[in-house]
């Protein structure tokens, strides 16, 4: 198993029928490029705990790190714990310390709504944050987030640290040609540079450029190499500039 691969659970039918737009998947992608992850996998799935723990269980054995968006409150369809749990093939249980927390932190009468988050997949780890009133729960490999963009956001930055990898180094060339035109000078460059991670990405009604090219990998020299073999190709005059 690659060590720092990553797949993106997104559970929830307010997703699937378009009333909430998510918007965690792009930003874990961005955070994630950024510590050297590849986040390989993005898959939005309901609310319904068959599918969830057949996700998860898929997922958790092929991939580093999984992480799931969404379905942990305190409503009927709060159900990825339940998921989750059953994937692992575990009980969920109420965690002493959440239960104790919720009592603490709550006014009045604690009811099973609000008990409810104090459910965990037995054997999971709570990590806390400077900033986290209330933790991330870890079972395994699996990273359990809340789909509430802010929360979701506030609760990996707590884990970032834990995620940080050998980083990509990426060139971007920026090209005044038809995509079609790069055709042969993209493939030659693969052809010599394999391993390489090559971007062509048409941009339309843009004045300085048409085509966004990218280069990557995790060895820079590698990536410099290749950026180097596919300049030299291209007539400079579709070349707008490089970065």
């Amino acid at each position: 198993m690659n060590q720092a691969t990553a797949a993106l659970i997104v559970i929830g039918n307010e997703i699937l029928s378009g009333k909430v737009v998510d918007t965690n998947s792009s930003y874990l992608a961005k955070e994630l490029r950024a510590l050297g992850v590849a986040l390989e996998r993005i898959l939005v799935i309901p609310d319904d705990v068959d599918v969830i723990a057949e996700a998860v269980l898929d997922y958790s054995q092929r991939f580093r790190w999984v992480f799931t968006s969404g379905g942990v409150g305190p409503t009927h369809d709060d159900v990825t714990i339940a998921g989750v749990a059953q994937a692992l093939g575990v009980r969920v249980v109420r965690h002493p310390v959440l239960e104790e927390q919720i009592h603490k932190f709550s006014s009045g009468e604690v009811d099973e709504a609000r008990l409810k988050l104090a459910e965990v997949p037995e054997g999971a780890e709570l990590i806390y944050g400077d900033e986290l009133a209330f933790p991330v729960l870890q079972a395994r490999n699996v990273f359990i987030l809340p789909g509430i963009p802010e929360l979701f956001r506030a609760k990996f930055q707590a884990l970032r640290s834990r995620f940080r990898s050998a980083p990509f180094h990426l060139r971007v060339v920026y090209l005044r040609a038809a995509e079609t035109a790069l055709v042969p000078y993209l493939n030659a460059t693969l052809r010599a540079f394999p391993g390489l991670l090559l971007g062509s990405y048409p941009k339309w009604n843009d004045p300085e450029y048409h085509v966004k090219v990218t280069l990557e990998s995790k060895d820079q020299s590698y990536v410099e190499q290749a950026l180097a073999h596919l300049l030299a190709q291209i007539p400079p005059e579709m070349v707008v500039r490089t970065e």
